[in-house]
């Protein structure tokens, strides 16, 4: 129903539009292309949309100000990492008093205990160990799995998302065999031989690829986040607990970005019973700072192996995790915010948000959906895939691209790679409704 042409054109025309509005931020890209590789501190800082990237003078709450004096409704959020909104005093107030206290002494300090209480109530988890990524916390569980289990494999799901770990950066081939995922720079081995890749809902193919004894472990996000929203089945989570047993695989939850469901993630919501739990981002209100749980069972098995002579060469840590900036960051976000009362605002707006996107997609007649996953949402150019690779089958980078252009033209910034929304408990329902009329134009410019 698209015409590719008018696309084009109006693609062209919000281009010019950005380019004219920018004018500081573009002096200031062509500056740090200077010394910095690509004009920008990390790669994927290049992928927002226009000619260049914009540079922010400050960000509070749900909104930032670039450096050309222009506001935005922030629906990105640092892609979960500012969930809790930007700029929280209670955690800026944390951080200032800890530096100037000491900010890392390869010590603990004495908001661990609450730390790991607080993490332990959230989460459900009785046993906790901090990390600075979640990329790290994934990587140091994948490493339990098979020291825990001497198995070698991990299963992962089609076109799932857990950082820059290199076992997770794979995707089912036109043959069925594990390949490197497209992008994925100089893996160190080939993936068949560290995973196995199952398509997500496929319960008899992840059957059969446990039934080989091969894999130490399932690491898993609740619904698929990072190709878009795709959400579990009903049973699957079921069955993947059940089959995990069954098996003797241990199974790995990672809610860095399903933290959107609730205050203790799809895990407390829906009842999920892992082996380790893994949480990012959010924790620290932008501040580095990630966890691990695990069960006692779990604990009890791993003390031997993490309290011997070796575990400075163990390949888990890293001399800045758990430091004490860290940890009063986390203390502060934790105890101040992503609490019921915080989700009771957030999911509604983002239920209204994708209200908002289902009656013009109505209006319209167009053949595309929406997805809700918590305070999360997300539109798509098709009908609701049920796994990664239909996901990433219906990308259209074309269209994306202009619609996000479009909003950030009329001051809404959505989350990179998707056209997804996530609240906070800053934004108010005025900010849907900004974004339902700039969606609404976007549409009917598309289509007139």
């Amino acid at each position: 129903m698209i015409d590719r042409q008018q696309l084009a054109a109006l693609h062209a025309q919000e281009e010019q539009r950005f380019v004219d509005s920018h004018p500081l931020s573009a002096q200031l890209a062509a500056e740090a292309r200077t010394n910095l590789l690509g004009g920008v501190p990390m790669a994927w800082m290049t992928k927002w949309p226009g000619a260049f990237p914009l540079f922010f003078e400050q960000a509070r709450g749900a909104r930032f100000t670039d450096v050309d004096g222009h506001e935005f409704v922030d629906f990105c959020l640092g892609d979960t990492g500012a969930m809790t909104g930007h700029a929280l005093p209670q955690v800026a107030e944390a951080l200032y008093r800890q530096a100037g206290r000491g900010i890392t002494t390869m010590l603990p300090s004495t908001d661990a205990a609450w730390v790991g209480g607080e993490l332990a109530r959230r989460f459900g988890l009785p046993v906790w160990q901090m990390a600075m990524t979640a990329t790290d916390a994934n990587r140091f569980v994948l490493r339990f799995a098979r020291q825990l289990t001497g198995r070698q494999k991990v299963l992962v799901f089609d076109w799932c998302y857990h950082g820059s770990v290199d076992e997770t950066l794979v995707i089912l081939g036109a043959d069925g065999r594990p390949q490197p995922r497209p992008g994925n720079i100089g893996p160190q081995v080939h993936p068949e031989l560290t995973t196995v890749v199952v398509p997500f809902n496929d319960i008899p193919a992840l059957e059969a690829a446990l039934a080989t004894g091969e894999i130490a472990c399932v690491l898993a996000e609740p619904a698929l986040t990072n190709i878009g929203i795709v959400l579990p089945e009903p049973g699957f989570h079921d069955a993947l607990r059940a089959l995990t047993r069954q098996h003797g695989t241990l199974l790995v939850i990672d809610e860095t970005h399903t933290i959107c469901v609730g205050p203790g993630g799809a895990t407390a919501e829906w009842g999920l019973q892992p082996d380790f739990f893994v949480i990012g981002k959010t924790i620290g209100g932008g501040m580095p700072a990630a966890a691990y749980g695990m069960t006692t069972e779990m604990a009890e098995l791993l003390a031997p192996i993490l309290f011997g002579d070796s575990i400075d060469v163990s390949g888990v840590g890293g001399t800045l995790t758990g430091s004490a900036l860290a940890l009063a960051a986390v203390r502060a976000t934790l105890g101040s915010t992503l609490r019921d009362t915080d989700f009771q605002h957030m999911i509604p707006l983002a239920t209204a948000w994708a209200d908002g996107v289902t009656d013009t997609i109505a209006e319209f007649g167009l053949p595309w959906h929406v997805q809700q996953l918590g305070a999360r949402a997300e539109y798509w150019f098709c009908p609701p895939p049920r796994d990664g690779a239909s996901a990433a089958a219906a990308v259209d980078h074309q269209l994306d691209a202009f619609m996000h252009l479009w909003a950030i033209n009329r001051g809404i910034l959505l989350t990179p790679f998707h056209n997804m929304a996530l609240m906070s408990p800053h934004h108010s329902i005025d900010d849907v409704k900004a974004h339902t009329e700039v969606f609404r134009d976007a549409v009917a410019a598309l289509l007139a």
